[in-house]
């Protein structure tokens, strides 16, 4: 099953009906530096071959199993980049090992009274909780006032690893996502278990790549009156999915349910509108912020 959901490159596929009804594979999400994407693989190409094996018309499963294999050795992929783009072959190093998704640094504004942290988190691995608080504490340490982390082009990841990221900056209590479907399994309220790790004003980044677990963590901050979002309407997945082997090895996934954001909008189809288009000053957020919590987190 884990073979459906990531290969060793760092892709996952979806099977795309073309005009003739066959089946063809595209990128629907990728890992941000991770191998495929470092050797040009991008967001909605189109896999056409694996190892020299025409893989158009075969199964999202069948074709992740093929692309597996022992890390540090190599799969040869055919591509097509976008509907009308080149076609490309490239050999591509398998990698299992996951790398940290945290690049920060601290800047200091033109007036050098005041420092904010910048943080970006390229997806939600499972470094990302570990390797982001040890970033919020040195740029706290060294004198941030605020921070700005940054989603934009972040596909996802782990949801568990994004639930516990949103987790740091909520106080004890406050809601991180409910789940909804059939199922009373899947019925949940997620709220944070402790007091926040930083409870300074927080500026989010996002786009319309911002995705999946980026969504939830960037839903969490802003409904709870955490965060002002900037940038551009996100990508807007929300679905919840489970992937059952079949007895004859081949896979079948269901749609089981969905992410509700703390104020009870739909995510999926939906994406999240920002706040601002442009980085406002702190003085902006700050007063932003404070309306929000005036209007009862609304």
């Amino acid at each position: 099953m884990a073979k459906y959901d990531i290969t060793g490159i760092g892709i996952n596929l979806r099977e795309v009906p073309d005009d003739n009804s066959n089946v063809k594979l595209k990128v629907l999400g990728i890992i941000l530096d991770g191998p495929a994407y470092s050797a040009g693989v991008r967001q909605g190409d189109e896999l056409l071959s694996v190892n020299g094996v025409d893989v158009r018309g075969k199964s999202a499963f069948d074709v992740s199993s093929l692309l597996q294999g022992p890390q540090e050795t190599f799969v040869v992929i055919k591509v097509k980049h976008g509907n009308c783009g080149p076609i490309q072959s490239m050999k591509i190093e398998r990698q299992l090992v996951a790398r940290s998704p945290i690049f920060y640094r601290l800047e200091k504004l033109e007036s050098g009274d005041i420092s904010v942290g910048y943080i970006r988190i390229k997806e939600f691995n499972a470094l990302a909780k570990k390797d982001l608080v040890i970033a919020l504490k040195r740029l706290k340490d060294a004198g941030a006032s605020y921070f700005i982390l940054d989603l934009k082009d972040n596909p996802g990841g782990l949801v568990q690893a994004g639930i516990e990221v949103a987790k740091l900056f909520l106080n004890k209590g406050e809601m991180v996502i409910h789940t909804v479907g059939r199922d009373p399994e899947v019925q949940k309220s997620i709220v944070a278990e402790n007091a926040p790790f930083i409870a300074s004003p927080l500026i989010v980044l996002v786009n319309h790549r911002t995705a999946s677990a980026s969504e939830i963590v960037t839903t969490a901050l802003h409904d709870n009156c955490k965060a002002v979002l900037v940038g551009e309407r996100t990508f807007g997945k929300g679905l919840i999915q489970s992937v059952y082997e079949l007895h004859d090895g081949s896979g079948v996934v269901v749609t089981v349910g969905k992410y509700v954001t703390p104020n009870h909008k739909d995510i999926n189809g939906n994406g999240v509108e920002p706040d601002f288009r442009r980085i406002p000053a702190l003085n902006e957020v700050v007063s932003y912020l404070a309306q929000c919590h005036i209007e009862g987190k609304s």
